[in-house]
């Protein structure tokens, strides 16, 4: 089976508990050190297969092949793609069984990340994401006064709406934030505005 790898802890003599988001499922699973073992990280999409053994609570990682992507040794494109995946990773954290929807949303990320900067297509992916569990608030009344936004506006985190007089926070204007909310396109932001909404999704998803 295949699966991205979303997060890894060290144990003894270098082996590995990692965390897998396969296309149904999160696996925790051992993996025991080895020279000949393929080389794994995390954000990486690997083949693999789970051992499973009657004396041990987690099955066992073998036969781990990675998968590469064009771009993986992009330097600044590994990175910004590493620390969404471990936000990806605690905002799925001790959930075991998943819809598809979210294996084919690192895919389709993949992919992006081909052509496109590497902050605007994870913003774009990150409100896919928002759509598909119901927390994509485009109604645009204020999360902190109740009241309804008509022009200017302001994001926290989750991208939830406020005014920009209430949360003293970056302004923008109303239309745009609808028109990305909509067609999952940053296309009109600028590179300061992109960067003040990736500081948002920093503070998890």
């Amino acid at each position: 089976m295949q699966g991205y790898v979303l997060n890894l802890v060290k144990v003894r003599d270098e082996d590995l508990i990692v965390t897998i988001l396969s296309e149904n499922f999160t696996y925790t699973a051992y993996r025991f050190y080895g020279a000949r073992h393929s080389n794994i990280n995390i954000g990486y999409k690997i083949d693999f297969e789970l051992e499973i053994n009657i004396k041990s609570t987690i099955p066992r990682l073998k036969d781990v092949i990675q998968l590469n992507f064009p771009w993986l040794l992009d330097s600044k494109k590994l990175y910004f793609w590493q620390m969404y995946i471990k936000l990806f990773y605690h905002h799925l954290k001790d959930t075991e069984e998943l819809d598809i929807f979210y294996f084919h949303l690192l895919d389709d990320l993949v992919v992006k990340l081909t052509k496109q900067n590497p902050k605007r297509a994870i913003l774009e992916n990150y409100v896919k994401l928002c759509e598909f569990e119901g927390r994509l608030h485009d109604d645009f009344v204020c999360l902190l006064c109740d009241e309804p936004i008509d022009e200017n506006i302001s994001l926290v985190r989750g991208f939830l709406a406020t005014h920009s007089a209430c949360n003293y926070g970056k302004n923008f204007e109303l239309q745009k934030i609808e028109d990305f909310f909509h067609n999952k396109s940053l296309i009109e932001f600028d590179e300061e505005e992109v960067d003040y909404l990736w500081n948002i999704i920093l503070q998890g998803l």
